[in-house]
């Protein structure tokens, strides 16, 4: 079978890098065991989070490390048995975590993130779904005057790096959202944007993809050999003109056939939800101290977060989803049972940059996005489609490489 451009994985990068390609008369078939837009593109916390400069790895979290690894209810969770995998990888991501090389990623991230909104506002527009793309911005939410004194360091560093953000008091983050019970204040992000219902989102991409003439074939990927016409192996093989890698924390066998070996990890994220007509909050908000995001969703009200190093193999932790669940009640008492939960994979690099990078081979890789898959997902588009017409980049991809490790 022949292919136009092959897509390794129909998630939500995979489905704007399909549609910014198409937009240019390319034909695209996208690869998927799973339907489009399944996955992290769904579970996530919806946040076009424009605001997130800072990387996972911050000199901060190098000084809290050995607390943050041991005390079974903070933000960072690793489980024991992965520990020897994930060695390599800790082993970098603490170099990566030192001021220098965490102030340069933060740099680099900010430069991804920079148009984030609007990029956002025009796939929104293209797919007919403007409508689920809130522009009400995101709130960190700070319980004592301990935090939010703690947090002016880094709200400075981000506006350092272009970031919007206005401090709140007690009186005006009540008046901004009544619902939360007293709070000593806020940090408000006026431009993020949010997903009121990110799988709605995902599903008007797919059916922007199929009505500009792409095609989905719900099978795995089991090989890709990579050359001037790069094959792949399905139910069947499959030759192209190029192959794009975007399969999330399922990229890194791929990534490898392509020649590249990538230290790609996987961060284990959950959700819960709670069915409620109306969720109490107008936008997204950040429990800081407890690193979970509480965020309103058509009908229902999500929470999401932490982050929980342990492979794609080990079922979902009980402890983490009840931490999630404290967490929610914490601020909302009377939630009551959760509708449903949720865990899935996010794709972790040690400095929280993407791999975007087009080999010589003809295959190119796009992933490892961490926390920031929705976000920079047309930004990733736009440059990958850039790369493949020979464009000059709007950014220096140098950081973005895979060879960069």
């Amino acid at each position: 079978m022949k292919a136009d451009i092959a897509i390794i994985g129909a998630g939500v990068v995979g489905m704007t890098c399909a549609l910014a390609l198409l937009h240019q008369g390319r034909g695209v078939t996208l690869f998927d065991p799973n339907a489009p837009g399944s996955g992290c593109s769904y579970g996530n916390a919806g946040t076009i989070a424009d605001y997130a400069v800072q990387p996972v790895g911050t000199p901060g979290v190098l000084r809290d490390l050995p607390r943050l690894m041991f005390d079974r209810n903070s933000p960072l969770a690793i489980r024991k048995a992965a520990l020897p995998t994930l060695a390599p990888w800790l082993a970098r991501f603490l170099r990566q975590s030192l001021p220098g090389k965490a102030r340069a990623n933060a740099q680099v991230l900010a430069g991804l993130l920079a148009d984030a909104g609007p990029r956002w506002a025009e796939l929104a527009a293209d797919c007919g779904a403007s409508d689920l793309l809130q522009d009400r911005g995101c709130l960190y939410l700070y319980a004592d005057q301990k935090g939010v004194d703690a947090a002016k360091s880094d709200l400075a560093f981000r506006r350092d790096l272009g970031v919007q953000v206005d401090i709140l008091n007690s009186a005006e983050l009540a008046a901004m959202e009544p619902g939360l019970p007293a709070m000593a204040g806020a940090a408000f992000f006026p431009g993020a944007r949010f997903l009121s219902d990110p799988s709605a989102m995902m599903a008007a991409l797919a059916a922007r993809v199929q009505a500009l003439g792409g095609v989905f074939i719900t099978e795995p990927v089991k090989s890709l050999i990579p050359g001037a016409q790069p094959r792949l192996q399905a139910a069947q093989e499959w030759q192209a003109s190029e192959i794009i890698v975007a399969t999330g924390a399922h990229s890194k066998a791929l990534a490898r056939m392509a020649g590249v070996r990538v230290p790609l990890e996987t961060e284990r994220g959950y959700h819960l939800e709670w069915n409620r007509p109306q969720p109490r909050l107008t936008r997204p908000a950040c429990i800081t101290e407890r690193g979970f995001y509480l965020c309103p969703m058509t009908g229902r009200l999500r929470v999401a977060g932490t982050v929980e190093l342990g492979g794609l193999k080990a079922p979902p932790s009980p402890h983490r989803l009840a931490r999630l669940e404290q967490g929610a009640k914490s601020v909302f008492p009377d939630l009551g049972t959760p509708s449903r939960t949720w865990m899935g994979f996010r794709p972790s690099l040690p400095d929280s940059l993407p791999v975007i990078e087009r080999g010589e081979n003809h295959v190119t890789l796009a992933f490892g996005h961490g926390h920031l898959g929705v976000t920079l997902a047309p930004i990733t588009a736009a440059l990958v489609a850039g790369m493949i017409f020979g464009e000059r980049p709007v950014l220096d991809l140098a950081p973005l490489s895979a060879r960069r490790f």
